[in-house]
């Protein structure tokens, strides 16, 4: 059926008004593009002359089927100028020069949104190797196409950070957000976050209680922070483990001469992530304010998650890809640098940890899959080939991902596709508050899309992976359901094995505070004050 000229350019006039545009500059290098590293030939989007990258095509993805978090349906797919405007039956006029895909017998799905990335991240004096360009470009052939990355402070200043991030992401060839974390407590921080929310477009802050001396805060920190999130709007997220107890555990290890990289799983146990976890959820419910919790890796923190969530407490459990398909046996791996490129924290833990957490994803204890993609590579590992502790933290996932979660939950029965919509995109699209925009195949959302091939199979490998890390914690890894097209904000970036990137296309997506979960909170304030039945009314007498 025709599209109307006039819908046309309501959906279009209204995307415009929902996007954020950002200003680039010719002084972008290429040196990546140009290197090549694997891409076949990707396009940098910089001219001599300092050009903008040119305006995405139309395209049409006929013969598919649509998948959103609320269902499926037989649908053509029609994008114009990076914004899809129409998802209807057996679309036919869409005028000239439009680029047709055939989708038949295949999904057209929202492309993945990370939530959880550390790009060009510097971790105790070492610089992960993927940064903005190369990790996103990693991202396009897996089929995420968006991410949201953790700013740190820099020079104690929130802000300074943001800045600082924003320079690091000018060659972002997919569009991304920001989170922040937060190491200390003071006036100027208070400040700042009013700031980061009300100007900068960050509606969520990340407290460490782990990693004692150099990021962890203490509960009176976690208390105001949580305090400060609930004012503004902006979502609580804890990275949880008892990092007290974890130092205790890391020197425990040493004296018995433990020092290779099963040390470290063997330092934190879940425990010590189940502990740390209650304690965040009850600081939560004390100050009534949600609470997402990073990387549950561990029964013990599901558990902890599902207690609050049936109590009705507002808490979001984020699992990994690692954690929900590996297990720990590599840690013990007697070759020093395959055991130590599985470093993380939380560590990996044994397979029943990685069953339990995809029930959890099945049964909506636990809410969306993230990465925390933040790779090094084993030159790197190798720093603490004879002190665990100086192995530096971090794994792939942001390629993997989305074949991963296909394989493990979809393929083998476990999810719907409409679920696997739900967990990998829409539900972090919702809780970020930027849904409709972005997690969804509708008319005025972001044409943000993948087409998944169910019969067509994948293999991963650090040989043909698009990351700059030497090695891969899925090495070897095969299955079923692969992303076959990738198109980011209406520009076809993945198709046929290759890539095709534009350096600087991607746009810094601001996130308003107050989401979904901010919803009915005044009313709940206002019964815990009716229930205290205080001030009593006394009278003063005298001795």
């Amino acid at each position: 059926m025709a599209i109307g000229m006039e819908s046309r350019l309501a959906v279009l006039l209204l995307a415009t008004l929902l996007a954020t545009t950002r200003t680039v500059t010719s002084s972008e290098s290429s040196q990546y593009c140009d290197a090549g590293n694997g891409y076949g030939e990707p396009q940098c989007g910089f001219s001599s002359k300092g050009l903008p990258p040119p305006p995405p095509p139309k395209i049409l993805i006929k013969g598919g089927t649509v998948v959103n978090a609320h269902g499926a349906e037989a649908a053509d797919v029609y994008v114009e100028d990076g914004i899809i405007v129409a998802v209807e039956p057996h679309i036919k006029r869409v005028g000239d020069d439009v680029t047709i895909l055939d989708a038949t017998g295949k999904y057209v799905m929202p492309g993945g949104i990370d939530p959880h990335t550390h790009l060009d991240v510097d971790s105790t004096g070492n610089k992960a190797v993927d940064d903005f360009f190369s990790g996103q470009a990693a991202a396009l052939a897996g089929g995420t196409t968006m991410h949201i990355d953790f700013v740190k402070p820099s020079n104690g200043s929130l802000i300074t950070g943001i800045e600082a991030y924003k320079k690091k992401a000018h060659k972002s060839c997919i569009d991304y957000g920001f989170h922040m974390v937060i190491h200390k407590w003071d006036e100027v921080v208070s400040r700042e976050m009013e700031v980061a929310v009300n100007e900068k477009g960050i509606n969520s802050f990340k407290f460490f209680m782990a990693y004692k001396g150099y990021q962890m805060v203490n509960d009176e920190v976690l208390l105001q922070g949580l305090k400060k999130c609930k004012s503004l709007g902006a979502l609580a997220m804890v990275h949880a483990e008892n990092g007290d107890a974890v130092f205790e555990g890391q020197n425990r290890m040493i004296e018995l001469g433990i020092t290779g990289p099963e040390g470290h799983a063997l330092s934190r146990p879940p425990v010590l992530e189940g502990e740390a976890t209650a304690r965040a959820v009850r600081l939560a419910g004390f100050v009534n304010t949600p609470l997402y919790v990073v990387h549950v890796m561990s029964i013990d923190a599901m558990e902890e998650i599902a207690k609050a969530r049936w109590s009705g407490q507002r808490v979001i459990g984020e699992p990994l890809v690692s954690g929900l398909v590996l297990d720990d046996s590599k840690l013990w791996d007697p070759d020093f640098n395959t055991a130590a490129k599985y470093v993380m924290s939380p560590p990996i833990r044994s397979a029943e940890h990685g069953k339990a957490l995809q029930a959890a994803l099945l049964t909506g204890i636990l809410q969306l899959v993230g990465t925390d993609h933040c790779a090094f590579n084993s030159t790197q590992k190798a720093l603490g080939v004879d002190d665990f502790r100086k192995i530096p933290n971090g794994v792939n996932g942001i390629e993997e991902r989305m074949h991963l979660v296909w394989d493990t939950m979809v393929e083998s029965g476990q999810i719907s596709v409409s679920d696997y919509v739900r967990i990998t995109s829409t539900e972090c699209a919702r809780i970020f508050n930027i849904y409709p925009r972005k997690g969804a195949i509708l008319a005025g959302s972001d044409a943000d899309i993948i087409i998944l091939n169910p019969n067509s199979s994948f293999e991963i490998s650090a040989r043909n992976h698009h990351s700059r890390s030497d090695t891969n914690i899925y090495e070897g890894r095969r299955g079923k359901g692969k992303v076959e097209v990738t198109i980011a904000g209406g520009r076809i970036a993945w198709m046929d094995g290759q890539l095709k990137v534009t350096r600087g296309s991607g746009k810094y997506i601001e996130m308003p505070p107050f989401g979904y979960l901010f919803g009915g909170m005044d009313k709940e304030d206002a019964r815990y004050l009716s229930s205290l039945r205080a001030p009593v009314k006394r009278q003063r007498s005298c001795a």
